[in-house]
C-alpha cells in the first residue's frame, strides 16, 4: 500500500512537471475585474498580447466588473491552478478585505501570486479657483479651515478614498469626502468647483492640468514623473514614505505549479525591460514594475493590514 502511494506520488509529480514544462499549449483566460475601457484595462490587453507574443500562446483577456471585483476574484480562485486562469488585479484586492468582511475565498491563501506589471501612481490636483497652489498650501489652508474643504473619490471604499484618508489620517487634516459613482462624475465636479481637490491619475487629469482648469499639487509617488518633472511627490513635500498607488499586478489560484509561475514571472520581467513597452506605458502614465511572486505576496499582506488600519480610523463604510 505505502509502494502504491509512493509511486503514485511519484507519478503525479512527473506529470506536473510534464505539464509545466509544456505551458502554455493552450490559450490563457486572463479575467479582468472591471469594465472595459480605461487605462486599467488598456493596460491589461497590453499586457495580453505582449506576455502571449513571448510565451508562444493567445492570452484573451475577459472583463468580469461587479460587486467590487469579488466575482472575477471568487472565479479565478475556484478555477484550476493551471496557469490557464489568471487575474489582472489592483489594489481592490487588498481593500476590499476591510470593507467586506465576508468574502468567499481567502485574500491572502486562495492565490498565487505571479508579479506586478505596472503601477500609476496617483495626483493629488486642485480646481484652479483654490486658493493654493501646491501642496503645503493645500495642507496650510485645510489645517486652517477644518471641514471646509471638500475633495471627491469614484466612491466609498475605492483606492482614491483609502488612500486620501490616508494622507489625511497622517497630516491630521480634516477635509470631507463625497464620494461619486464613478471617476468620470467626481472629475467633473472637480472641474465644476463642487469639490476642491481629488486623488487622480496623471492620465485623466493632464489635459485639463494643460489647459489651466486643474493645478498638480504633488505626486503620491517615490519618485516625480517625466510627464510633470516639475511636481513634486507627497513624500518630498513633508510626509517622508506616503504613497498612494494603482498598482496591477497578475495571480493565479492557491496551488499553481512554481514552474508555471516562475515562467510566468520571468517572462513578466522580460515585457516590463523592453524600451518599446516601456515607452508605450510611459507615454500613458503608467510606470512598468515587477517584483518576485515573494515580494508580491508580502506586499499584499501588508496592504491588507494597512487598509484595514485606514478603514478602522476613518470609519469608511460601502453603505
Amino acid at each position: 500500500m505505502q509502494l502504491c502511494r509512493t509511486l503514485c506520488a511519484a507519478l503525479a509529480i512527473t506529470a506536473a512537471g510534464a505539464a509545466s514544462a509544456a505551458y502554455p499549449d493552450h490559450p490563457i483566460t486572463m479575467i479582468l475585474p472591471f469594465p472595459a475601457g480605461g487605462s486599467v484595462d488598456a493596460v491589461a490587453r497590453l499586457t495580453a498580447a505582449e506576455l502571449g507574443k513571448r510565451l508562444g500562446a493567445t492570452i484573451v483577456v475577459e472583463n468580469v466588473p461587479g460587486a467590487g471585483g469579488t466575482i472575477s476574484t471568487q472565479r479565478v480562485a475556484r478555477a484550476a491552478p493551471d496557469g490557464y486562469t489568471l487575474l489582472f488585479t489592483t489594489p481592490n484586492h487588498t481593500i476590499n478585505p476591510a470593507i467586506l468582511p465576508k468574502l468567499p475565498f481567502d485574500t491572502e491563501k486562495d492565490f498565487a501570486p505571479v508579479s506586478l506589471v505596472a503601477q500609476i501612481p496617483e495626483l493629488l490636483v486642485a480646481n484652479s479657483k483654490q486658493p493654493f497652489s501646491d501642496f503645503k498650501g493645500f495642507v496650510d489652508y485645510a489645517r486652517k479651515n477644518p471641514g471646509k474643504l471638500n475633495y471627491g473619490s469614484a466612491g466609498n471604499g475605492t483606492l482614491p478614498h483609502v488612500t486620501m484618508e490616508l494622507l489625511l489620517l497622517q497630516l491630521g487634516l480634516n477635509v470631507v469626502h463625497v464620494p461619486y459613482k464613478g471617476a468620470a462624475p467626481a472629475m467633473n465636479d472637480l472641474l465644476g468647483g463642487q469639490i476642491g481637490v481629488k486623488l487622480d491619475t496623471i492620465t485623466t487629469s493632464k489635459p485639463y492640468i494643460d489647459t489651466g482648469r486643474l493645478k498638480p499639487l504633488a505626486y503620491a509617488s517615490d519618485k516625480r514623473s517625466p510627464l510633470m518633472p516639475d511636481v513634486p511627490t507627497i513624500a518630498e513635500s513633508g510626509l517622508p514614505g506616503y504613497e498612494g498607488i494603482l498598482w496591477l499586478g497578475i495571480l493565479g489560484p492557491k496551488g499553481t505549479p512554481p514552474a508555471i509561475v516562475d515562467k510566468l514571472n520571468k517572462t513578466i520581467a522580460e515585457m516590463d525591460k523592453d524600451p518599446e513597452i516601456v515607452k508605450r506605458l510611459t507615454e500613458m502614465g503608467v510606470e512598468p514594475v515587477f517584483n518576485s511572486p515573494q515580494a508580491f505576496q508580502q506586499m499584499i499582506s501588508k496592504e491588507i493590514a494597512q487598509w484595514k488600519d485606514v478603514v478602522q480610523r476613518a470609519h469608511i463604510t460601502v453603505n
